[in-house]
């Protein structure tokens, strides 16, 4: 990785990739020593970035089990013992209208399972950003049973709101957002090039006659037990790591600006129901469950309780059409909208279809099939549900718990490598990552490579910095270290 002319003396541990002598120099150069380049970024870059991504490891594995822990500790507000044939849903919503009628009516998600409460949401200006308060409602009694602030399009409770801001910014406001960007920039990126370590010693050690040979540990080898398990372990999690690096890169400061610019570009934004009504001027879109503005709605006067009434005919329709799993239903702030019908984000749920209807004929006037979104927004929306432990319920929870332990597992067991290797400890160990790779790479692999680190470093801000900072570092470790030999 260095650009430096340092060269540390010569060392024939066997862990030290060796240096070409003078005699194959010119066939050294001729090809990409990937090997040494990837020892030297994955040691620095797991040195130093690491610890934040062991903290959001171990933020993530609760982060991850959040929707079970809400589940338990909220039941009195999710789950009703009553059974029953459900209350109209306008019943039921005029019920919980009655308990804040101070506050704006905005939007209503009938239970979507037997057993669940119905939630009416309102806004409220003393919340913040992306906030509501929900009344959640008993749909066979159609008698409210406690309210809560909920936060986002998932509707998340206190606790897993709590529990999820822990794992974005430890509670920091936005400089500890930059925890969380570290990690997730650069977790794909010490994976891979782990991956490609992993591949080059294996390769060198063992037969290759099964596809077993990359996953299994090689416990035969007393003395590198610790390395077998961080690379073996490293390459089972691989996959599901790369998801959660992208994913997580989505909702970050500086590389989520970049990434929803990138969507944008190419036209992979998510899509949306249009809440306009035929033949009248207003807004061209409905956030149909996606509630992100926070603050009162300034509309003009309309006739609440005729809103409210129109609800079990456009709920009607929802069904007839197709939506027939939990949805949440905007309720229009203006003569001119239409109701937005949109499935919401809940374990087992793939597809995310959504209406617009209007509310005094009970007219489809728009729909949008989620088979009709465009590819890249269709994954997106698959992998944040699965970063969010909700994609396939109590198993999508156990498979990320399980991958942040492995991820955790990984990181202990590399800097114990590191302590047993450390420059204190003399005999036997292995030399540090040896320096001036690019010096003894042709510059035509050399000069791609390197436009390609600065692409990366430009689209995710935080690897570029940091690998500004990797560079200084050792610029200064390899004067030092010729500074002793002379």
């Amino acid at each position: 990785m260095s650009i430096t002319d340092t060269r540390p003396a010569e060392d024939n541990s066997p862990s030290a990739p060796p240096i070409p002598d003078d005699s194959s120099r010119s066939g050294a150069r001729r090809r990409l020593h990937l090997a040494p380049l990837a020892l030297r970024l994955h040691f620095y870059a797991g040195f130093f970035v690491a610890p934040f991504i062991l903290i959001a490891a171990l933020t993530g594995a609760l982060y991850a089990i959040a929707p079970t822990i809400e589940g338990f500790v909220s039941r009195d507000l999710l789950q009703v013992d009553t059974t029953g044939v459900d209350q109209a849903l306008s019943a039921q919503v005029g019920a919980a209208v009655a308990t804040r009628p101070e506050l704006t009516l905005v939007a209503v998600a009938p239970a979507p399972n037997e057993g669940d409460t119905t939630r009416v949401l309102f806004n409220d200006p003393a919340l913040g950003d992306s906030e509501r308060l929900s009344v959640f409602v008993d749909p066979h009694t159609a008698q409210p049973v406690g309210e809560s602030v909920v936060y986002g399009s998932g509707g998340a409770l206190p606790l897993r709101t709590w529990l999820s801001e822990f794992h974005r910014s430890l509670h920091l406001g936005e400089p500890g957002r930059l925890y969380s960007e570290l990690a997730a920039s650069w977790l794909w990126v010490i994976a891979l090039f782990g991956l490609v370590l992993w591949v080059h010693r294996v390769r060198k050690r063992r037969e290759r006659r099964s596809a077993q040979w990359l996953l299994r540990p090689d416990l035969s080898q007393t003395r590198r037990r610790k390395m077998n398990w961080h690379g073996a372990i490293g390459v089972w999690i691989l996959p599901v790591v790369l998801l959660l690096s992208a994913t997580g890169t989505t909702w970050s400061t500086y590389a989520g600006e970049n990434v929803t610019k990138l969507r944008e570009e190419f036209s992979w934004t998510t899509p949306a129901v249009s809440a306009k009504l035929p033949g009248t001027a207003g807004p061209a879109r409905s956030s149909g469950g996606d509630h992100h503005s926070g603050g009162q709605t300034v509309a003009a006067p309309v006739d609440l309780s005729a809103r409210i009434a129109q609800l079990d005919r456009v709920y009607a329709v929802a069904r007839a059409e197709g939506i027939t799993q939990g949805a949440e239903i905007a309720v229009p702030a203006t003569p001119e909208m239409a109701f937005g019908i949109k499935e919401l984000r809940l374990p087992g749920t793939y597809t995310v279809d959504s209406l617009a209807v209007d509310g005094s004929t009970g007219t489809v006037t728009d729909r949008l099939a989620f088979a009709d979104w465009p590819l890249m927004a269709k994954l997106t929306n698959w992998g944040i549900a699965f970063h969010m432990g909700l994609l396939f319920g109590p198993l999508n929870q156990l498979l990320l718990l399980a991958i942040m332990a492995g991820l955790v597992a990984v990181i202990v067991l590399g800097y114990r490598m590191w302590w047993q290797r450390r420059p204190t400890r003399r005999a036997g160990l292995p030399a540090p990552p040896r320096r001036g790779v690019l010096r003894r790479t042709s510059p035509w692999i050399t000069v791609p490579l390197v436009a390609a680190a600065v692409a990366v470093g430009w689209f995710l801000p935080l690897i570029g910095v940091s690998v500004v900072v990797f560079l200084l570092v050792d610029v200064a470790l390899g004067l030092a270290a010729r500074a002793d030999q002379v």
